[in-house]
């Protein structure tokens, strides 16, 4: 039996085989034969790079091949577009993006992703609001001023906001106005003082940046929830870490990077008024003594821990030790199978964290210790190894890795 020829190829097929080619390339396939000519032009996903509009001192400017090649694109396309990628972060001028914007707001397009120079933040025209059928939304380097009569994404599933520059006001309404927003990514270069959070269907969020207050109402269902705060938190306003939680009985996954522990919480109490029955899955980073008490808090407080990672980076304290063992004195952690300490250089308060976490921990499968690359040699390295091999283990099953390279 002879194999298929391309030509004959179904449409889903050819459809697969095109999205997963530069948008250059996929429109030079016309030439293979009439049947697939501007077979290109019907693909429900489009992507627009810098790659399309590069040139050299021979060619017209990025601006003017971007002119036409959207034109083309204007011209030609038909059918339904679903998914449509603009990636402009090498172009500092954005020749007829206007005219763009209003043709995919009248197409029903469902995925979006708009990226920017850092150098010219695009300002978003009024008929970007109008997407009422929009799913998924991908801003980066963006001016966004939604008009007064801005009513929301009705049908908003997720939403990435990158560096963008938008009032607080302005973001809060356009999170609460989205009811069905599962997804939030916040990545904010800018520093704000305050942003509260309203979405009843949220599942998932990740923030970076720089922020005195993060409040977080009306999220029942949030699973996942991520936190790295820069360099303002100091100046943060601290929450009480108990009422939080209490906020967030869903939580399965929760990822605290540097400073996130401060700035949740000035003083942690040593567990939590109600546990963290569905937290599986727990990333701290210890930068501060005052995050260690923060981290043993909610470990103390998640007896369905599975897995634990754990990134070092404190002072030497001979007085947190004795804290440390009397955190785990009632503590059994019974349904611990994988834990990862990075970052250690062999001092007596990581030394004993680590002993105990062995200690009790009688499902552990899986232990992985990474010494600090730049202040562990070879010699202590080996040195730790040994100590480590001192230490009692509730599992007969763990397995201790020390990666010193």
């Amino acid at each position: 039996m002879m194999p298929p020829k391309i030509t004959d190829l179904p449409e889903n097929a050819i459809n697969a085989i095109l999205m997963s080619l530069p948008l250059r390339d996929a429109v030079r396939t016309s030439i293979l034969s009439k049947k697939w000519r501007y077979k290109w032009c019907k693909l429900p996903e489009l992507t627009l790079d810098d790659k399309l509009w590069k040139t050299t001192d021979n060619l017209p400017s990025p601006s003017i091949r971007f002119t036409t090649i959207m034109y083309n694109i204007l011209t030609l396309h038909s059918g339904p577009l679903t998914k449509f990628t603009l990636s402009m972060s090498e172009l500092k001028k954005y020749p007829k993006i206007d005219s763009l914007i209003h043709f995919l707001s009248r197409n029903g397009i469902q995925h979006l992703v708009l990226q920017f120079s850092k150098w010219n933040r695009y300002k978003l025209p009024s008929s970007f609001f109008t997407r009422s059928q929009l799913r998924h939304l991908t801003l980066q380097n963006c001016l966004i001023c939604p008009p007064p009569a801005f009513e929301g994404f009705n049908m908003l599933i997720s939403l990435e906001l990158c560096h963008v520059s938008i009032s607080s006001e302005a973001l809060e309404n356009l999170i609460s106005s989205s009811p069905l927003l599962e997804n939030l990514v916040l990545k904010m270069s800018d520093n704000s003082n305050h942003i509260q959070i309203k979405a009843p269907k949220l599942r998932s969020f990740e923030f970076t940046g720089c922020i005195k207050f993060i409040s977080l109402k009306n999220v029942p269902q949030l699973a996942k929830l991520s936190l790295l705060c820069g360099e303002s938190f100091e100046e943060s306003e601290k929450c009480d870490l108990d009422k939080f939680f209490q906020s967030h009985p869903a939580l399965e996954h929760l990822h605290l990077e540097y400073g996130s522990a401060q700035f949740l919480v000035a003083e942690a109490p040593t567990r939590l008024s109600s546990a963290l029955n569905y937290l599986k899955h727990l990333y701290v980073s210890l930068d501060e003594l005052n995050d260690l008490s923060c981290a043993l808090c909610l470990i103390r407080s998640s007896p369905c821990l599975q897995d634990l990672e754990v990134e070092v980076s404190m002072e030497e304290s001979d007085d947190k030790v004795d804290e440390v063992s009397a955190s785990f004195s009632d503590v059994g952690l019974n349904q611990v199978k994988t834990v990862k300490i990075a970052g250690i250089i062999g001092t007596k308060l990581e030394m004993e964290l680590i002993k105990l976490l062995l200690a009790k921990s009688p499902m552990l499968v899986r232990m992985i210790i990474q010494p600090d690359q730049l202040l562990v040699d070879k010699e202590k390295g080996v040195k730790i190894l040994a100590e480590l091999s001192t230490f009692q283990r509730a599992s007969r099953k763990a397995e201790v890795e020390c990666q010193l390279e």
